[in-house]
């Protein structure tokens, strides 16, 4: 089976008009998904480096699943979805008809992605409860089941079932919550003191595999979406190697330059 190619439009510091061009591109490039993310913040400068720790972050930015209810009016043929959703951010039963709203919009097309939540100046600005990271974890969990629930009541139905991506690598808790209701695990290709970026996705991998084997879960159900950084095309095929089904390319405004991508989307077509 083909690797899928994921292009994901970081929705900072760019006028609505150039996200919403940059995804219409990035479809007409023959993508297979397009992602955006969930905060209220920039997360990079507009040159792409990052804050200093403890300097506040300011720039343009747009709200999430507003953003994709546009995206399934404009687009027709790619998956669309958040990377990921911040569980803090709204109440479990109105995410998930928020969902199962804009999968019908896009006649099908929509990832429901979603994690615990990390980015405190959101919180801290629109008045959430930050706690700690263990405490959003189990909120997550809860969540998850009342998602899973009130998908089950909502008039009408998704127009299929809602893929639930779950974004995060620890390995005690989050790939455990993985294993028991996602169908799309998302990391990261990061290098470690201990492993290198695809050994990291191999290691993170198998971890999942095993949650899965002690619930009773197929690992195959879980597909492998990985993040790596787009200029990295000498590592596609040790990316497919240690595991992933998925290539994520994150791509910044306001420029938007999918260039990159084309390469990424001529290895995929290569692998028949």
């Amino acid at each position: 089976m083909k690797p899928r190619i994921a292009v994901f439009l970081q929705p900072q510091h760019a006028e609505y008009d150039q996200i919403r061009q940059a995804a219409l591109e990035a479809e007409e490039m023959g993508a297979d998904v397009i992602y955006n993310w969930d905060h209220f913040y920039p997360l990079y400068k507009e040159d792409g480096t990052q804050w200093a720790e403890g300097e506040r972050r300011e720039g343009k930015h747009f709200e999430c699943w507003t953003m994709l209810a546009s995206w399934a009016e404009a687009t027709s043929t790619v998956d669309i979805g958040p990377l990921v959703t911040c569980n803090s951010y709204r109440n479990p039963e109105l995410l998930a008809d928020m969902a199962r709203t804009v999968d019908h919009i896009s006649g099908g097309r929509v990832i429901l992605g979603i994690g615990s939540g990390w980015f405190e100046q959101d919180y801290d600005e629109y008045g959430y409860e930050f706690g700690s990271a263990i405490w959003r974890l189990k909120e997550l969990e809860k969540s998850l089941e009342r998602i899973v629930e009130r998908m089950k009541k909502l008039d009408p139905q998704p127009t299929r079932k809602i893929p639930i991506l779950i974004g995060g690598g620890g390995e005690k808790v989050t790939l455990r919550i993985t294993a028991k209701y996602a169908d799309i695990w998302h990391g990261f290709a990061t290098r470690t003191e201990e492993r290198s970026g695809i050994e990291t996705v191999a290691h993170k991998n198998n971890v999942l595999n095993n949650w899965c084997k002690e619930i009773g879960r197929n690992p195959k159900e879980i597909e492998r979406s990985i993040g790596i950084d787009i200029k990295r095309i000498d590592k596609a095929d040790d990316l497919l190697e240690a595991g992933a089904t998925e290539v994520t390319l994150a791509v910044n405004g306001p420029g938007y330059d999918l260039a990159p991508v084309k390469e990424w989307i001529s290895w995929r077509d290569s692998k028949g």
